[in-house]
């Protein structure tokens, strides 16, 4: 497992891409706009990431649970795995449950899934679709 990023869930995508790179000065490494954007944090290295999180509330399931905001999460953390099913049937046989079960994301680019550390953190595993 390779540690990805944090991800914060933004609900005004644009507003927070134009503070992180206007007003704190990260240096922008991808941009899809209004969607997903990530920043360098340090030389070569990517760690902190933006993502809409009307987005990610249908994935996770709690798009329709009366959150006045959409997705209750305000972050995510995000691992890169090499096998996503694969890293699902391994922690599931330790006794871990899941938000979902693994899936492709294709407008995303990732076969994903998700699940929750003992603090309700939501947690992404992902591998890139070939």
């Amino acid at each position: 497992m390779k540690f990805s990023n944090v991800r914060l869930l933004v609900k005004d995508y644009d507003k927070c891409f134009r503070f992180y790179t206007e007003k704190l000065g990260l240096e922008p490494a991808f941009d899809i706009e209004g969607c997903y954007g990530s920043f360098k944090v340090a030389e070569g290295i990517e760690g902190l990431a933006i993502f809409t999180s009307d987005l990610m509330a249908p994935v996770v399931g709690n798009a329709d649970k009366g959150q006045p905001d959409g997705c209750r999460e305000k972050m995510m953390v995000s691992f890169e795995v090499d096998d996503v099913d694969e890293a699902f049937e391994t922690l599931a046989a330790k006794g871990v449950e899941f938000v979902n079960r693994p899936s492709d994301m294709p407008a995303w680019g990732m076969r994903v899934v998700h699940l929750r550390d003992p603090e309700e953190n939501l947690i992404e595993l992902f591998t890139p679709l070939k």
